[in-house]
């Protein structure tokens, strides 16, 4: 057996070696160079993404009083549970216990059984939905580039139409080269690059925000409880735009999903869960200052007519250079946000032929190239296929987006808070009915209640969407 291969079969090899030497950790895999630097651009990256624009048309839903008050509550709820998460990477101690290197993982070593399936289910069902709504809303982005330039050069009222197609077959092939990056623990470059970009397109949406605002020019209505029956919306409508905001605003705290995959990637000393937890401390509360400002400022500035985007919905038209990078930026984000999404996607799948076809030189061999990096085979025919399927679903079905809140309701309940939840109670031996049993239940409760709420909005504008959708349409 070559050298090289020896060297993968140690990367891969999961049980604990005892003591860390100069290159390899207690596990037997390569040293961990991750940092709470990295782990919090990890996180920046996967948390804060072009949802952070739709803030204002979710405020405007809520109003002035709910729509903070949603922002916060579920900023706790995420921080708290990613503690709780944090401790569950290794079992059964926190600090000292054998590594767990995804979520399915750490639960099959907390809560076993049939819940390690219902967690895979939950888990990877929701990362192929946010890979492939990232193609379509970066190509949105890219899109909207165009288009602003084109209502520069036209006017306002030229239809400026601009089919989304080309852009996804763009992003596609961007994605089909960054997917042969081998793992999490090489893309920390890439996530830094891409949280850069996520406070770029933030603050430029905000500063605009706050010129109208400060500009006025026309008058905007807001008020306590948001859109207005009777002026802006029915009663029906006002009950299902305010499911769908609250939906919106938990989903878009959610990163449980990658959570384990990011401390996977943390070098030891000082503890991983140490670590993890500040990590996810500068992540929430960096992604929560970000949501307020854009949210209550962007409804400042449109009232309850606030667009679901204003970058790319066109709540601005000038300065068109400015709206330009902006988009860029978003563009460049979910580049890498992608990435983030996909890596545990791609761990497992080939963690688990490297398992089923051990002798297979097509799955387990590497080849070298140019004396600089490696080229498995394998990972290059099944990541281009997997980057080419999301992809075409994406262009076949353009309107995918309304799917993602569906997925995310079907995954933020399970993986954000009731998996992290049970196995604290397990870890911690926390006696049934105690107080401290008794509230964790009735913060699960509280979640799962949200959960359905937001999965019947989705339901709804989903049924909306497809009714009113039209083929070829050029978006």
């Amino acid at each position: 057996m070559s050298e090289l291969k020896k060297g993968m079969y140690m990367e891969q090899a999961s049980p604990e070696l005892g003591p860390p030497s100069k290159n390899f950790d207690d596990d037997g895999r390569e040293k961990r160079t991750g940092t709470l630097i990295t782990a919090s651009a990890h996180i920046i990256t996967a948390v804060i993404g072009s949802g952070v624009l739709s803030l204002a048309w979710a405020i405007a839903q809520l109003g002035w009083v709910a729509g903070p008050l949603v922002l916060m509550a579920f900023s706790f709820i995420t921080y708290f549970t990613s503690t709780l998460l944090a401790d569950c990477y290794r079992s059964p101690g926190p600090v000292s216990g054998k590594r767990n290197y995804t979520y399915m993982d750490v639960v099959r070593a907390h809560l076993g059984g049939y819940k390690v399936q219902l967690c895979g289910l939950a888990q990877y069902g929701n990362l192929v939905g946010v890979t492939i709504g990232y193609t379509i809303t970066a190509s949105i982005s890219m899109v909207a580039v165009k288009r602003s330039n084109c209502f520069h050069k036209n006017g306002h009222d030229d239809k400026c139409s601009v089919s989304n197609y080309p852009f996804m077959a763009i992003f596609a092939v961007i994605q089909i080269i960054l997917s042969q990056i081998p793992n999490f623990h090489e893309l920390s470059w890439l996530s830094i690059v891409a949280a850069v970009m996520s406070f770029a397109y933030s603050t430029i949406g905000l500063g605009l925000s706050i010129a109208k605002v400060v500009g006025g020019g026309h008058e905007v209505r807001t008020s306590l409880t948001g859109v207005e029956v009777g002026l802006d919306v029915t009663g029906s409508e006002k009950v299902w735009q305010t499911f769908q905001a609250i939906g919106d605003i938990a989903f878009a705290y959610a990163y449980s999903t990658v959570l384990i995959e990011i401390q996977d990637t943390l070098k030891s000393p000082p503890a991983e869960n140490r670590v993890m937890k500040k990590a996810s401390l500068i992540g929430v509360t960096t992604t929560t200052m970000f949501y307020v400002l854009c949210g209550t400022i962007g409804y400042a500035a449109f009232g309850n007519e606030a667009p679901g985007n204003f970058l790319t919905g066109f709540g601005f038209y000038e300065p068109f250079w400015l709206i330009d990078i902006a988009n860029i930026c978003i563009a460049i984000h979910l580049i890498g946000a992608y990435q983030v999404f996909c890596q545990p996607i791609f761990g497992f799948v080939e963690s688990y032929c490297s398992k089923r076809w051990p002798e297979s030189r097509f799955i387990n061999s590497e080849h070298g190239m140019f004396g600089i990096f490696h080229i498995s085979l394998f990972r290059l025919v099944w990541r281009t296929a997997y980057v080419a399927v999301t992809s075409f679903v994406a262009m076949i079905f353009p309107f995918f987006n309304d799917f993602l809140g569906l997925i995310g309701a079907a995954s933020f309940y399970p993986l954000t808070v009731y998996f992290p939840i049970e196995m604290h109670i397990a870890q911690h031996k926390i006696p049934k009915f105690s107080s401290k049993w008794l509230w964790l239940k009735v913060l699960s409760w509280a979640c799962l209640f949200v959960s359905l709420v937001a999965a019947a909005g989705s339901i709804q504008g989903l049924a909306h969407h497809v009714k009113l959708f039209k083929p070829f349409q050029n978006a």
